[in-house]
């Protein structure tokens, strides 16, 4: 599949301390980057995964998801363009922000901004747990999982379906309207709750180990 997995997640939010805190001590994630302004973090041998941007808000502020090669961005750019979805190429600028070597940007239907990422970065200095942990389920699995509020469903599920490939996992529509989807071996690396909301729903992270998650738990 073109797009193997979400590369990295922005996060809008001003409590840098809180999220600074929680991210290392709580989930074990490891600090790269302490700014005034914004937060980087990791959870692998990726330069970043999670970044907190410091704007105001408590909301999504970006996806990343990587796509297989170079020439997919081509792809995907131009075949959103057809359907009308103005397509932006990454300044180096921004592909060094985001440690990767190549991106586009978009906004989808309801107005996420989505980008599309070549070759991330690897850092050679091994992963550094904020606490003591067996590690991430990352890999090609990508970072985890991501899920968004939604207004009409239905209008979504054909964009992620059809324009950018992910497949159908799961779905449902009594009580609720859910449409899961995966690009790559997890069950879902993103999905749609049609709840009459917009906005971040939550993310997902997998440890190696379930003991991992109790010792967050009790954290």
């Amino acid at each position: 599949m073109p797009i193997n997995g979400l590369s990295y997640l922005g996060v809008n939010s001003s409590k840098l301390d809180d999220w600074s805190e929680y991210a290392q001590k709580c989930l074990g994630m490891q600090l790269v980057d302490n700014g005034r302004q914004n937060l980087t973090l990791r959870m692998d041998d990726h330069k970043q995964r999670l970044t907190i941007t410091g704007e105001p808000g408590e909301s999504l502020a970006f996806m990343g998801w990587e796509v297989e090669s170079k020439s997919d961005l081509e792809m995907y750019a131009s075949r959103l363009n057809k359907i009308g979805i103005e397509v932006f190429s990454g300044e180096k600028s921004l592909a060094d922000r985001r440690f990767v070597n190549d991106l586009i940007y978009f906004f989808d239907p309801t107005g996420n901004l989505i980008e599309l990422v070549y070759s991330p970065m690897l850092d050679r200095n091994p992963f550094e747990p904020g606490r003591p942990i067996s590690g991430f389920k990352t890999g090609p699995f990508g970072m985890g999982h991501a899920v968004l509020h939604v207004k009409e469903i239905e209008t979504l599920i054909p964009f992620y379906r059809d324009v950018l490939d992910f497949k159908v996992s799961d779905y449902s529509y009594d009580p609720i309207a859910l449409c899961f989807f995966h690009v790559n071996g997890r069950h879902h690396s993103f999905a749609l709750v049609g709840s009459g909301k917009t906005g971040f729903h939550h993310f997902m992270i997998e440890y190696n180990n379930l003991d991992d998650v109790g010792q967050g738990y009790d954290l």
